[in-house]
C-alpha cells in the first residue's frame, strides 16, 4: 500500500532536513549530489554523478534505503554494497521513524552509505 498524503509530507520535511546538512555545497553540486526518492513503502537515497562519456546525463548511485514495515510500524535499514543488491544494514537493521534512518544514514558511522 502506498503511503498517505499525510506520511509523504513528513518523510518531505524528514528528506529535506537530512539533504540540507548532507548534500554538497552548491558549487559541486554538478559533480556529485544527494537526491532522496519516495517509493510506493521505501524511501531511497541516490547518490548523482555525471556520466563519463555524456555529461547531459546522470548516473544515480542508490546508497540506502528504507522499507516501512506496517505490522511493526518500524522502517527496515538497507544498504547497497559493491554487489549492487540491497542488504539489510546488519549494525541497525530497523528504526522507528523516517527522522531516524535519515539520522543513522547521515552519521554513517560503519561507512557503508557514502564510503
Amino acid at each position: 500500500m502506498a503511503f498517505s498524503e499525510f506520511e509523504i509530507k513528513q518523510i518531505e520535511r524528514a528528506a529535506a532536513a537530512f539533504l540540507e546538512v548532507r548534500r554538497p555545497p552548491a558549487g559541486v553540486r554538478h559533480q556529485v549530489d544527494l537526491q532522496v526518492r519516495i517509493n510506493e513503502q521505501s524511501v531511497e537515497v541516490i547518490e548523482l554523478r555525471p556520466h563519463h562519456s555524456d555529461l547531459s546525463k546522470a548516473v544515480e548511485s542508490p546508497t540506502a534505503k528504507a522499507e516501512y514495515v506496517g505490522q511493526g510500524q518500524s522502517w527496515r535499514v538497507y544498504w547497497m554494497p559493491s554487489d549492487l543488491e540491497w542488504h539489510v544494514y546488519e549494525p541497525q537493521p530497523e528504526v522507528q521513524s523516517i527522522e531516524a534512518f535519515f539520522t543513522l544514514v547521515n552519521a554513517d558511522e560503519n561507512a557503508c552509505f557514502f564510503g
